[in-house]
């Protein structure tokens, strides 16, 4: 029972007691039949879900033992909850999905090893994997999921709103203090937003990583054991976040929405992959994110698909994974998904079935950015840090609020939890 200890604390979401269910290990099936994966996913694009279906058609075609795959669409806002509850039920997918949740189900030996599969696969090529990319879902040099989506944050740029207002950015030297001041120049002159953190919303606080990592912040030291919201330059972070909400109106305050997609925004930090919501109703710029006092920086968002040690079919699951996410099949997934592939990582290529952006653009904002980028903070017990974060960080939002006591709650409230 070692290993459900291990689980219970590692895993600190209201469903994380069934991943001990994972010790266990696969039920065998009946000699001789035939596989039915599943796969969880959290796109219900119809553009996607099309594309893996005849990824999964093609690869059934040559795998008899391979009767069915089903891409199970859960919503995103969920997907964690239900995938640990899928777990703890007995009823885990084969193969899934994964975003902040990979260092819990890593940590709890929930995932297959596939390093070993990958690199014996003749043409798959694992040496052009992006060492930057594959960190966050490796350990002790073992890869557990395949990093299939890259996206780096970025900055959108509604250039009609800026001319309203008599503004002009220029992206090469584009700094934060630009980006507020401009911000807040179309929001007096039109009524409109100026920069918007999307999916921030004052409740998803990790997504300010695109913001104080340009103050040289970070949300706890690079151990995972510390909480260094306390820093001096996260303070700085959010005094301009602060004045910028209240004081400047150049972000929106809480309870005020405005969406960058709809043209109700100057700026906003958003992924790449966001720019399949642009509708072409204004002109836009898509740039690297602005310049802080800390110099420039890039910070990515990933997403990985992994094989669940619980499979029924562990073999046949990692097949299709490695089937899935070869040269070929990485190449379609593309033009959704920016790729772990050194091959395929240039602004030409990534442009070729992208029919939003240019390859200017994404060389700029995707390219350029990977090799150094950071990624959004990512700590086993995902669910219970960002609660209580979120909880603390609530008196921030006030205009006379205390920033420095504010930073310090958030780690009293979230340094317990790390230090597990």
């Amino acid at each position: 029972m070692i290993r459900a200890k291990k689980v219970l604390t590692a895993v600190a979401l209201t469903t994380a007691l069934g991943l001990a269910a994972a010790c266990a290990g696969p039920s065998p099936e009946a000699p001789g039949t035939a596989a039915e994966l599943r796969m969880t996913v959290w796109t219900s694009n119809e553009a996607q879900l099309k594309l893996l279906t005849s990824i999964g058609d093609a690869y059934r075609a040559d795998h008899p033992e391979v009767s069915k795959i089903t891409f199970e669409s859960l919503p995103f806002a969920d997907y964690n909850t239900t995938l640990t509850t899928q777990i703890a039920g007995g009823n885990a997918p084969d193969l899934a999905w994964m975003g902040d949740l990979s260092k819990d189900l890593i940590a709890s030996d929930a995932l297959v090893g596939l390093t070993d599969k990958l690199k014996a696969t003749d043409g798959w090529q694992y040496d052009d994997l992006l060492g930057s990319v594959t960190a966050e879902f490796s350990r002790d040099g073992t890869l557990y999921a395949y990093p299939f989506s890259n996206s780096p944050f970025a900055l959108y740029v509604n250039t009609d709103l800026l001319a309203k207002a008599g503004q002009k950015v220029n992206p090469a030297t584009l700094t934060w203090d630009q980006v507020a001041a401009a911000g807040a120049a179309v929001h007096a002159k039109t009524g409109k937003a100026g920069f918007v953190i999307r999916d921030f919303d004052y409740k998803s606080w990790n997504t300010l990583a695109t913001v104080w990592t340009g103050w040289g912040a970070a949300a706890w030291s690079a151990d995972g054991k510390t909480c260094t919201f306390a820093s001096p330059e996260m303070e700085q972070a959010f005094t301009f976040l602060h004045d910028a909400a209240f004081k400047t109106k150049a972000m929106p305050g809480p309870g005020t929405t405005a969406d960058f997609f709809a043209g109700d925004a100057a700026f906003t930090i958003a992924q790449v992959s966001r720019a399949s919501l642009l509708t072409g109703s204004f002109k836009f710029g898509l740039y690297a994110l602005p310049t802080g006092p800390a110099g420039k920086y890039a910070v990515l968002g990933q997403a990985g698909v992994g094989v669940l040690a619980s499979s029924k079919h562990q073999d046949q699951a990692k097949d299709f994974l490695v089937y899935l996410t070869n040269p070929v099949n990485a190449e379609k997934l593309a033009q959704f998904f920016p790729p772990p592939r050194k091959s395929l990582l240039t602004g030409a290529k990534l442009a070729a079935n992208n029919k939003v952006l240019n390859a200017t653009q994404l060389q700029t904002a995707v390219v350029d950015q990977l090799p150094n980028a950071v990624t959004l903070p990512n700590h086993t017990s995902p669910a219970e840090i960002a609660q209580k974060g979120k909880t603390a960080l609530d008196a921030m939002w006030r205009a006379d609020a205390d920033i420095p006591a504010v930073l310090r709650s958030v780690c009293t409230a979230i340094e317990p939890i790390l230090a597990k």
